[in-house]
């Protein structure tokens, strides 16, 4: 019963994913094992996002380990732990909490010995720039102590490329890259563990960098960013946009020149903001300036459709019904849905 309901809420959460954005186009899923443990190692920068499309096509049913601020409210750790969600702490949770962690790592290295799958986000933060972060040494424990306590596993690392056109506008599109699995085992040697942690390190983030946009340079970045409009490569083709970041001069762009033209009026995005003025409404003036971080405006935003539209369809059925008949109803309803889908994939 709970996998049936998993299962219809994993379909209810992909129709809305994929009726938000533009488009979703998931390469790789080949490379994911189905028989064996596996550790999914995406980048990370659009908070919720991020778990949602990871979690709705890897082709496993995996457990997540999600910074622990979020955790706190009864009913909140209800859904969290039905959705598989596991708490990791950090500095700024206390120092008194990092000691949770060595359960926490445990936990998670029982998952693994079971077979079953697991994601972090080996970057420990998100952030909206487009590259890979310096990562952190907190998965390689997981990795490591998994191996010790379960030395007949053939633990697999995947790592995943989220690629984003705009992670904060709408509609989105978005590119998930799973790469080539990586064994973990000739990753370690456990009599050195210094040097298998700077291995899997080097290991993870070079390919990260391949399956993701990679603008190493911070003073050079918003100069690389014109110079790619300029080029008007598409950010959902990674391996082509860092071949034009490691051709990137800087006398490419005359000072004082732009490549990043102003957009105009969107006829499309009007008709969606008239048709659901409800929904823009809730979004415009109430959700939107709740919005405590950039990273988390897509996460806020997708949110306040999946539920507000939910509640909208749901409602103006049952008015349709009850004025009309059902069938009405539904041809509304199912009118309006389609009709937004068709607008979003134009706007």
């Amino acid at each position: 019963m709970k996998n049936l309901l998993y299962n219809l809420v994993k379909v209810y959460i992909k129709t809305g994913l994929h009726s938000y954005h533009k488009k979703i186009v998931v390469f790789g899923l080949e490379n994911v094992p189905l028989d064996k443990p596996v550790m999914f190692l995406p980048n990370h920068q659009s908070a919720l996002m991020d778990v949602l499309l990871i979690a709705v096509d890897c082709n496993r049913k995996p457990y997540f380990l999600t910074r622990a601020d979020v955790f706190g409210k009864p009913l909140l750790n209800k859904i969290f732990k039905f959705f598989q969600m596991i708490p990791v702490y950090r500095i700024r949770d206390g120092r008194s909490s990092l000691s949770k962690n060595d359960e926490v790592f445990d936990k998670c290295s029982q998952i693994l010995g079971q077979g079953k799958a697991l994601v972090m986000f080996p970057e420990a933060n998100h952030n909206l720039k487009r590259r890979v972060r310096p990562l952190s040494k907190g998965f390689t424990r997981i990795v490591f102590r998994a191996l010790q306590q379960h030395p007949e596993i053939d633990l697999q690392i995947v790592p995943v490329g989220l690629n984003y056109l705009d992670a904060t506008g709408f509609p989105d599109s978005v590119a998930v890259y799973y790469g080539t699995s990586i064994s973990a085992r000739s990753l370690y040697e456990e009599a050195d563990i210094q040097k298998s942690e700077k291995r899997t390190k080097s290991a993870v983030s070079n390919a990260l960098k391949k399956l993701t946009t990679h603008i190493a340079s911070e003073e050079d970045y918003d100069t690389i960013l014109e110079y790619l409009a300029s080029k008007k490569i598409s950010f959902l083709r990674p391996k082509k946009v860092n071949q034009e970041v490691s051709k990137f001069e800087l006398t490419v762009i005359p000072c004082g020149q732009t490549s990043i033209s102003k957009r105009g009026l969107n006829i499309f995005k009007v008709l969606i903001a008239l048709i659901n003025f409800p929904i823009w409404l809730l979004w415009k003036f109430i959700m939107k300036p709740k919005v405590w971080e950039a990273e988390f405006t897509a996460t806020l935003r997708y949110a306040t459709a999946q539920v507000g539209f939910t509640v909208y369809f749901l409602v103006l059925f049952l008015v349709i019904s009850f004025l009309v008949n059902v069938k009405l109803g539904l041809l509304i309803v199912g009118g309006i849905f389609l009709l937004n889908r068709i607008l979003v994939k134009f706007a």
